[in-house]
């Protein structure tokens, strides 16, 4: 009798075996196979979302048709507690197996939505929403709109529906604090008051990635840290016997080279003249500080300099005093410190406007007027051109 048990015991473990066996190769199967989805989508972790909740939230969206072995896989895998949060896009017919490693991946999240305010070298704001196809990188935009303006009906209906967004600040090179922290005001998805106003020169231009609800505070920091990241990196890569001693000097005649060109392969020349002014004891007799002597970096002056302007004396006005002024007179970009600091080697010492959009540069006072002359034949024919 005993021995009949026996056997119809161990026969009932193997069948046992064999099931589970079977059930964990199912498993295994279902896991690693085609997924359900007919098309990509963008897909959510919640911050702060457990296992059981991104399953069943996989489930909701069609991505996988057994939350429990998506569960398991990720368990057995040891890859459970590496989940993070933010969007993912996934791709059509994507595995189990193949899911779990796009959310739990050390890549940028990829949001169907990007709200982009972009600030102006005129000091204006502008607010752009784009949404991404996923699974072919293209982006179509969908509003596009100044805040002082209609908001659109879409931009206010996506924001609030509580769809996720990413939000991104992209600040040019040339803004005055004062221009940038005024637009930032402005900017709906940021909170928040700026107690003060920082330093001239000391935010760099660039595109930072913001969150609805940061503070404007916060984001002046993170600009701050990285301007003195790319000042400290350049000064120590600095050229040798410059006629600045400072890293404040640096960014002081970095913001200059920054208002007087817009194009890139002209800072390191326009760097050259400078320097060669500073060598010599020459004054550096540059507009844009003038202006900023008259506006102080608070907007924009919208007119050209009057002959009074240039004779009063101010702290920046650099027809006026020696060496350079006590402050920038803007916040450069990485190029116009770099510039500053390793200036190409030329004997140029003058430079005027070509009617290209560029300069023409001389080494004498002679070539100089030369070309301040044909400068002065080009506004001429522009002026009759637009018959004033």
């Amino acid at each position: 009798m005993w021995k009949s048990v026996a056997a119809n015991a161990f026969s009932l473990l193997i069948v046992l075996c064999i099931a589970v066996a079977g059930a964990i190769g199912w498993g295994q199967r279902e896991f690693t196979k085609e997924g359900p989805l007919e098309g990509p989508i963008f897909f959510e972790v919640p911050r702060g979302a457990g296992l059981s909740q991104v399953a069943a939230r996989l489930a909701e969206a069609g991505a996988v048709t057994h939350p429990a072995i998506f569960r398991l896989g990720a368990e057995y895998s040891d890859m459970a507690g590496a989940i993070r949060a933010g969007s993912f896009e996934i791709p059509a017919r994507a595995s189990m197996e193949e899911i779990l490693g796009v959310i739990t991946q050390n890549a940028a999240p990829v949001y169907r939505y990007v709200a982009t305010y972009v600030l102006r070298i005129d000091g204006t704001g502008e607010q752009r929403l784009v949404e991404r196809v996923p699974g072919t990188g293209e982006v179509i935009e969908l509003a596009e709109f100044a805040y002082d303006a209609e908001i659109p009906t879409i931009y206010s209906e996506i924001t609030e529906s509580g769809a996720s967004i990413a939000y991104r600040v992209s600040i040019p090179e040339g803004l005055t604090s004062w221009q940038i922290v005024e637009e930032l005001k402005s900017a709906e998805f940021l909170t928040g008051e700026v107690a003060e106003i920082p330093a001239e020169g000391v935010l760099a231009p660039d595109t930072y990635e913001a969150t609805r609800g940061m503070e404007r505070s916060e984001l002046l920091v993170q600009m701050q840290a990285r301007q003195e990241a790319i000042l400290m990196e350049a000064w120590a890569n600095r050229a040798e016997n410059l006629p600045i001693s400072t890293p404040q000097e640096a960014l002081i005649l970095a913001s200059i080279i920054e208002k007087e060109t817009g194009q890139a392969e002209e800072r390191g020349v326009v760097a050259s003249v400078f320097t060669n002014r500073l060598r010599q004891g020459m004054r550096l007799q540059t507009d844009p500080t003038v202006i900023y002597g008259v506006t102080e970096g608070q907007g924009v002056l919208g007119r050209g300099l009057r002959r009074s302007e240039l004779d009063r004396v101010t702290p920046w006005n650099t027809y006026q005093i020696d060496g350079l002024p006590p402050t920038p007179i803007a916040n450069p970009g990485r190029a116009s410190i770099e510039a500053a600091l390793n200036p190409d080697d030329t004997k140029y010492i003058f430079f005027v406007a070509d009617g290209t959009g560029g300069h023409a540069f001389a080494e004498t006072l002679a070539e100089h007027n030369r070309n301040v002359a044909r400068w002065r034949e080009i506004e001429a024919d522009a002026r009759a051109n637009s018959g004033n």
